[in-house]
């Protein structure tokens, strides 16, 4: 599988390290019931899904990668944030 990375431009799935789902962030500052579900109680649905992933080996910016887990269907790639860090960027 290949990414394009709107840095470096279409790269190896090897290059990147995968940071999981991209999901909105609890607001609240403490640790409550929004926290746990957010980090330990998620949907692992088949089909299309926005996730987010590390370029280590390359430019080392946050992406939010769109794409099928079934097909592997790569359907769009942006910088997470307006730097390539995570934070910024719409919510999925």
């Amino acid at each position: 599988m290949r990414f394009h990375c709107p840095n470096c431009g279409a790269r190896d799935l090897r290059e990147f390290t995968f940071g999981g789902a991209d999901l909105p962030r609890p607001e609240t500052v403490d640790w409550d019931q929004n926290w746990q579900d957010y980090l330990h109680l998620r949907d692992n649905p088949a089909g299309q899904n926005t996730e987010l992933w590390y370029h280590g080996s390359g430019c080392g910016a946050w992406l939010r990668i769109t794409r099928n887990t079934v097909t592997h269907d790569v359907l769009s790639v942006q910088l997470a944030g307006p730097g390539g860090e995570i934070g910024g960027g719409d919510a999925a």
